[in-house]
C-alpha cells in the first residue's frame, strides 16, 4: 500500500526515467494543468443556475483529497503523513458549514470559493511538477522536480523519492528492463 511517509534517497540512487516515463509524465501535466486553465476560466461564475456548485469543482475534491499528502509532503521534503489531507477535509467542512449557517445551504459561493482555490493550488503545483519532471527527466517522483531544478542551478545535490502511488513507478521500471538502462544516462 502506498504510503506518504517521506523516504528520501540519496542523490544520485535513482535511474532517470526514459523517453517513454518523461512523455507520460508530459500527459499528466499537461492534463492537470488544463483543469487549472478551465477552473481558472469558471473563477467568476461557481455557481450553475441551479443554485449548486459547478460540477468542475466536485470533479476534482476526491482526487485532490488523495494527492493533496503527497503534493505537501513529498513537494515541501516533510514527514506530515495524512495531515494535509485532513486539514484540507476540515477547510472544506468548515466551508460547508458557514455557508450552511449563514445560507441554510451546502452549496454556496463560499464553499465554491474555497474548493476553487484549493484545487487550483494541488493540481497547479503537480501540473508544474509534472512538466518540470518531464522536460529534467527527474529520477524518481515529479513531485521533487523543484528540488531537482534547485540542483541543477546551484549544483548541489538534493534527496530523491520514488513514486509512491499511480503508474510511474511500473512504468519506469518496464521502461529500465526493456531497453536495459540501469544507471542515469
Amino acid at each position: 500500500m502506498a504510503t506518504t511517509d517521506l523516504k528520501l534517497e540519496q542523490p544520485g540512487s535513482l535511474t532517470k526515467p526514459g523517453p517513454i516515463g518523461r512523455v507520460v509524465r508530459l500527459g499528466f501535466g499537461l492534463a492537470s494543468l488544463y483543469y487549472v486553465y478551465s477552473l481558472w476560466g469558471v473563477r467568476s461564475d461557481l455557481i450553475a443556475g441551479d443554485d449548486s456548485v459547478r460540477s468542475l469543482l466536485w470533479n476534482g475534491i476526491l482526487p485532490g483529497l488523495f494527492l493533496v499528502s503527497y503534493v505537501v509532503n513529498i513537494g515541501y521534503s516533510r514527514d506530515w503523513k495524512k495531515w494535509p489531507a485532513a486539514i484540507s477535509a476540515g477547510l472544506l467542512l468548515a466551508a460547508a458549514g458557514i455557508g450552511y449557517v449563514r445560507a441554510g445551504v451546502l452549496e454556496t459561493p463560499l464553499l465554491a470559493s474555497t474548493i476553487l482555490w484549493w484545487e487550483l493550488y494541488i493540481f497547479a503545483h503537480l501540473g508544474l511538477c509534472f512538466v518540470l519532471s518531464a522536460v529534467l527527466a527527474t529520477p524518481g517522483c515529479e513531485m521533487r522536480a523543484f528540488h531537482h531544478l534547485f540542483s541543477i542551478v546551484t549544483g548541489r545535490p538534493t534527496h530523491e523519492h520514488h513514486c509512491p502511488v499511480g503508474p510511474l513507478s511500473a512504468i519506469d521500471r518496464w521502461e529500465t528492463h526493456l531497453t536495459g538502462r540501469a544507471d542515469d544516462e
